[in-house]
């Protein structure tokens, strides 16, 4: 995928819209799977393909080493990790840097149920990691 093209893409603002309108009628303080249910409902209703939980592989030198479970996938094209926390951390950040690393998916949206909404935006092109087969 062209870099102009994961700089800017109508998948990204349509998760953000979602994410705004489910947290504009929750607002903070439930757990983070009542935001997972709201958040695939938001999304369909906007017309989006969502997988929950999705199972990707984590390889090391060829040889699977683990698996990680992405809490959305939307229109097969960008990873949702949710979070319900006072505030992003750097280890919330790192872990979605790892999903990146670990999968062909090249876009994901971190994004926090907290007192105040907070939403990360992190690219990693295929170009710098070596593409990994999926299944789902």
């Amino acid at each position: 995928m062209r870099t102009d093209t994961l700089m800017r893409d109508p998948t990204t603002y349509r998760i953000l819209g979602a994410y705004f309108r489910v947290y504009r009628t929750l607002g903070w303080g439930f757990l983070e799977s009542v935001y997972r249910r709201s958040m695939v409902v938001a999304l369909q209703e906007a017309g989006a393909r969502v997988a929950t939980e999705a199972v990707l592989p984590v390889h090391f030198s060829g040889t699977l080493v683990g698996e990680f479970r992405a809490d959305l996938i939307v229109d097969n094209e960008v990873i949702v990790e949710l979070k319900a926390a006072e505030s992003l951390a750097p280890e919330h950040h790192a872990q979605v840097i790892n999903y990146l690393k670990a999968s062909t998916f090249e876009r994901a949206l971190l994004l926090n149920f907290g007192p105040k909404p907070a939403y990360e935006r992190l690219v990693l092109a295929n170009a710098r990691k070596d593409p990994v087969p999926l299944r789902f």
